[in-house]
């Protein structure tokens, strides 16, 4: 294993110091002569240790511990989403109650970490850091190209999601937030963190099932309902879940499958990072400790939080006609979006769009 280690100031004046380990992001970027290589981005000058020994694959979204709260049980070689609407008996309120659950386990894990006595941190991403605040590295750029199959929001979910981060930054002004014409919602990821090179080998391996893919959804109609702000150490997003009513038999989750599917029948292996029953648009990230240092800001934090999705529940859930509505028909407007290049923030380029309706 070949290593190139990208060494950078901290915000001390005086004195360097390593990242903590938690925070390391080593991202595979190319193979010579059978050997892969890496690097790694760390704070201060780098101090060869026994965490050099070794890469250290795992994003942001890693390190928070996205993990399967439903409790199934994926077998090697099974489609994951075929797998949970087996475990819901194919039934539309089961499923939705999967999601409902997922988000509402992780919001109160998420809430026990803000407020405990030991809290450290936030997961600050290093390589957003970078992005954003261009001085620390000069000509810095996001390695990890990714492909996906994306899905927009409409108008009217966008309008929700941009009053959503107003309502946040008030209680957290120096949150990034992702800008409205960048916003989606990963419905399928095939690989993360390769190669541009890597990328594009697979995006021709899936090229004749691209039309179906971005299409799906002018098929199918599929509902998403009761929006509602999820978060964790390193970002917040608005959340959805499949809709249950008695014409919602082919669900959010009945799509992913099918898209799942379609790329199995290429032969390309889908290598998600997960596979969670969550239907979600990231709204922003944490650039730095500054809102959240002390318990009563973290207090705070969350008493909006809170604020916020009662307000959801209460003025938007069942609003039909009303300033800010809930309810998205994914595929409204836009169809489903096959995309690669560095996507992590909205990023990319559009290989094939669907039709909307």
């Amino acid at each position: 294993m070949t290593y190139v280690v990208l060494s950078v100031p901290t915000t001390k004046k005086k004195g360097w110091h390593m990242f903590n380990i938690t925070h390391l992001l080593t991202v595979q970027f190319g193979h010579s002569a059978g050997k892969k290589a890496a690097f790694v981005i760390c704070f201060g000058p780098f101090r060869p240790s026994k965490h050099t020994m070794k890469p250290v694959i795992e994003s942001v979204d890693a390190i928070s511990k996205l993990e399967h709260l439903s409790g199934v049980k994926i077998r090697p070689g099974e489609n994951p989403y075929d797998a949970l609407i087996q475990i819901c008996n194919d039934h539309p309120a089961e499923i939705q109650s999967l999601y409902a659950s997922h988000r509402l386990t992780r919001n109160l894990q998420q809430q026990q970490q803000f407020l405990s006595a030991d809290f450290k941190e936030l997961i600050v991403d290093p390589v957003l850091f970078r992005l954003e605040r261009p001085s620390v590295q000069p000509g810095f750029r996001d390695p990890r190209h990714c492909l996906v199959v994306w899905a927009r929001p409409p108008e009217h979910i966008l309008k929700l999601a941009s009053h959503l981060q107003t309502l946040l930054q008030k209680a957290a002004p120096n949150l990034w937030l992702m800008p409205t014409h960048r916003m989606h919602m990963t419905t399928l990821e095939l690989a993360h963190s390769q190669t541009s090179d890597e990328i594009a080998s697979l995006a021709s391996s899936i090229r004749p099932a691209i039309p179906l893919l971005t299409n799906l959804t002018f098929l199918h109609r599929v509902r998403l309902v009761r929006p509602m702000i999820s978060y964790d150490l390193s970002a917040i997003a608005v959340s959805f879940v499949p809709a249950a009513e008695e014409h919602d038999g082919y669900t959010y989750h009945h799509l992913r499958r099918d898209l799942f599917e379609a790329v199995k029948k290429t032969g390309v292996e889908v290598r998600s990072r997960y596979v969670v029953p969550s239907a979600h648009i990231t709204l922003g990230r944490y650039l730095d400790q500054e809102d959240h240092a002390t318990p009563l800001a973290r207090q705070s934090w969350i008493r909006a939080i809170k604020e916020i999705n009662e307000w959801l529940e209460t003025q938007v859930w069942d609003a039909v006609d009303g300033e800010f509505m809930g309810e998205w028909i994914v595929g409204q407007e836009k169809g489903l979006e096959v995309r690669d290049g560095t996507l992590w923030y909205g990023g990319g380029r559009t290989i094939m769009a669907g039709e909307g309706f």
